[in-house]
């Protein structure tokens, strides 16, 4: 039986990445409504309980019973979770004089407590939160405080229950690996066995079950998620896989030809589509964005549907739906908040059933899958990239001259960014391993790309919008183009990439010198919120 930690969201921004901690443990985890705690599971070996946008004391904040697993199974509360904690075992909570936020020191700490084994006193962690403890319940203790906060950290004497106010998932708290991996593993019992060989057995196993002698269509997108699924049910059951890749015009440069061999390396059975006349014809004089997502949503599957008809003994659909895409689909109460194109019914008239290989994946892991694959490296840390391609990233109307454009513009913004070689120390470099880049330690630094550190990166084409230029003696009256690059852990909130001034101004100067139409160069600097990572 797989042991798992059910993480209960009360809505904290950072619940998946509490996922994402527990997971590179080797431990399974799954992240659940606060309301929706599987009551009679007996793989379950621990709790936690996440952060909140509300105060407990609101009239709509989350609440639980408790009495479903305290004093069965261990429990761990964080920031919202362990106030909600103190409030309902008749300890106080009161509205902090000024809002505890940013990076504090646990002054004093006790390092016997089993939840702190290991640590160091003056560790800095992290707090964001206005209300505060002013009072623990009877028969707990303190084992952690900070200059301004004196419970930030309480267990109890009598069960295995434990509290912090500060959030140990995030990466500004310098032990907080340490502290959840003396929770999971130490105090639950976690026996590690969750790891991506692991996965990889069990799944083809699985998949060998599930799908017998059946054939199976996939979707390919070029994206890591899609062609680690493709690879996994290729190594399950061969060549009753078949690959669809549709080429709706607006990819990257090459990326049509790039991808198909490379997945022709991979012993993947493909079937290519060049379907782009039909959607330039299609996306002729549109520029308002949705119904550009809604033509080219509608006319890929029509595409793709006229190709898997043929395949006339096909019995199941297989898409890349990973992790984050159901749990961003349902909001705590379970009731859809946003539709993701993995996530939902097929169309009727294909009668297929639905094969998920990776939807227990986050997204570093889906990566750690493909390395264990022995897919090549390119293919793994591709950023992702959306459905609708370039034409999501042209202002305006599209046309096959602006997306020619933009892919040259886009093609050497890529290759700068994968060129670039940067050091990293510290922190830093702590993300970017975290974060499964392949790169060795050397004397307390990585050497890693620009491309690497980014989450995600593209050129925009302001095709609604011309600016005068000079080039040698002739005015000029053409596009701007905007650069984006941003840094995330999960595409949910993202913050501008900080790169090198050198760096733009090599890749302004080479876009604005061979990509005949364009003559100025911008960056943009806005984060999400308030804006998106993609302008349309």
């Amino acid at each position: 039986m797989t042991q798992k930690i059910i993480i209960l969201d009360f809505g904290s921004q950072t619940t998946q990445l509490i996922g994402r901690r527990v997971r590179e443990l080797d431990t399974f985890c799954e992240i659940m409504p606060y309301n929706k705690f599987p009551k009679d599971d007996p793989s379950v070996i621990g709790v936690i309980l996440s952060g909140s946008p509300y105060s407990v004391h609101d009239p709509e904040a989350f609440k639980v019973d408790l009495s479903q697993f305290i004093g069965r199974i261990p429990v761990l509360g964080i920031c919202y979770g362990a106030q909600f904690i103190s409030n309902t075992l008749g300890g106080r909570v009161e509205k902090a004089d000024s809002r505890e936020y940013g990076r504090a020191n646990l002054e004093t700490v006790d390092t016997t407590n089993p939840l702190f084994r290991g640590f160091e006193q003056h560790s800095q962690v992290w707090m964001s939160h206005g209300d505060t403890i002013t009072a623990i319940p009877a028969d707990f203790e303190v084992v952690g405080s900070t200059k301004d906060v004196v419970n930030a950290a309480f267990a109890s004497t009598k069960q295995p229950v434990w509290a912090v106010q500060f959030h140990p998932e995030v990466f500004h708290t310098i032990q907080g690996t340490q502290l959840l991996k003396n929770f999971v593993v130490d105090i639950c019992g976690s026996r590690q066995e969750w790891s991506a060989a692991s996965f990889v057995d069990s799944t083809v196993a699985e998949l060998k079950q599930q799908l017998g002698q059946d054939r199976v269509i996939l979707g390919l997108s070029g994206g890591v998620d899609s062609s680690v699924a493709a690879v996994l049910l290729n190594r399950a059951i061969g060549d009753r896989l078949t690959c669809i890749f549709v080429d709706h015009g607006m990819l990257r440069k090459n990326e049509f030809q790039q991808v198909m061999d490379d997945y022709k390396v991979l012993g993947l059975n493909v079937i290519g589509v060049d379907a782009s006349e039909k959607f330039f014809s299609d996306l002729e004089g549109v520029t308002e964005p949705e119904q550009k997502r809604k033509i080219i949503g509608r006319d890929f599957v029509e595409v793709f549907n006229a190709e898997a008809k043929k395949i006339t003994d096909a019995r199941w659909l297989a898409q890349g739906t990973i992790y984050p895409d159901r749990i961003e689909s349902l909001n705590i109460t379970g009731k859809v908040i946003k539709s993701h194109h993995n996530v939902g019914g097929l169309p009727k008239e294909m009668h297929l059933q639905l094969c998920e290989p990776l939807k227990w994946l986050f997204k570093d892991e889906v990566r750690r899958v493909g390395r264990q694959l022995g897919m090549p490296e390119h293919l793994i840390t591709r950023h992702p990239f959306p459905g609708p391609g370039l034409a999501v990233r042209i202002l305006g109307d599209i046309t096959r001259e602006k997306v020619r454009i933009l892919q040259d513009a886009d093609d050497i913004y890529i290759r700068g960014l994968r060129d670039y070689k940067v050091k990293l120390s510290g922190e830093e470099a702590r993300k970017v391993l975290a974060a499964g880049v392949p790169a060795q330690m050397q004397d307390g630094e990585i050497e890693v790309s620009l491309y690497d550190q980014i989450w995600q990166a593209g050129a925009i084409l302001l095709s609604t919008v011309r600016s005068v230029g000079v080039m040698g003696d002739e005015r000029t009256y053409e596009n701007p183009v905007a650069l984006r690059a941003v840094t995330s852990s999960d595409a949910m909130t993202a913050d501008w990439a900080h790169l090198p001034y050198d760096f733009m101004a090599k890749v302004s100067n080479e876009i604005i010198n061979k990509v005949r139409g364009v003559n100025r160069v911008c960056y943009d600097i806005s984060s999400k919120p308030p804006a998106t990572i993609e302008w349309e």
